[in-house]
């Protein structure tokens, strides 16, 4: 034997002990892991929600001549089906006569930041009664396809 090996065998002793202490369950970490957890699942949901920004029937009414210069000037009013999903709007004037029968056209609407947030669809002939729809469900609903929600869109669309 060298001088070495008792040297090994206490720094293989002292590694085992290392090793052990480190391997041993500690009650005051579990419990700190525990409070975080909990801490956690009461601050994740509070902060989601904080987070969530509701669209409002006047935020839906504004897209609606955002997206389409054939709507301009239409005075649109909504109301709540889902929210954030589903809308049933009102114009207060009827759209030009480019279309003879509105019933069942469709039309992107844009929000504020000029962005192609949705779309609806016309119920009646007339064009003054429409269903609109934000985000993936316009597109659900084959209003406007997956490729163009969320594109800007600097001016109302004309045709």
């Amino acid at each position: 034997m060298t001088d070495l090996t008792p040297r090994l065998a206490q720094l293989g002793d002292a590694v085992e002990r290392a090793a052990e202490r480190d391997l041993r369950p500690r009650r005051r970490h579990s419990r700190r892991v525990a409070i975080a957890a909990v801490a956690a699942l009461i601050a994740v949901p509070g902060a989601a929600v904080a987070g969530l920004e509701l669209i409002s029937e006047d935020d839906v009414a504004r897209s609606i001549p955002a997206g389409t210069l054939w709507l301009q000037g239409t005075e649109p009013s909504c109301t709540v089906v889902t929210q954030d999903v589903e809308y049933r709007c009102t114009l207060g004037k009827a759209p030009g006569d480019e279309i003879a029968d509105w019933n069942g056209t469709v039309m992107p609407t844009v929000d504020a930041t000029k962005h192609v947030n949705g779309g609806c669809r016309s119920l009646n002939a007339e064009g003054t009664k429409w269903r609109c729809y934000v985000g993936e469900e316009a597109v659900k609903q084959q209003i406007i396809g997956p490729g163009f929600l969320g594109e800007y869109a600097p001016a109302p669309g004309v045709g």
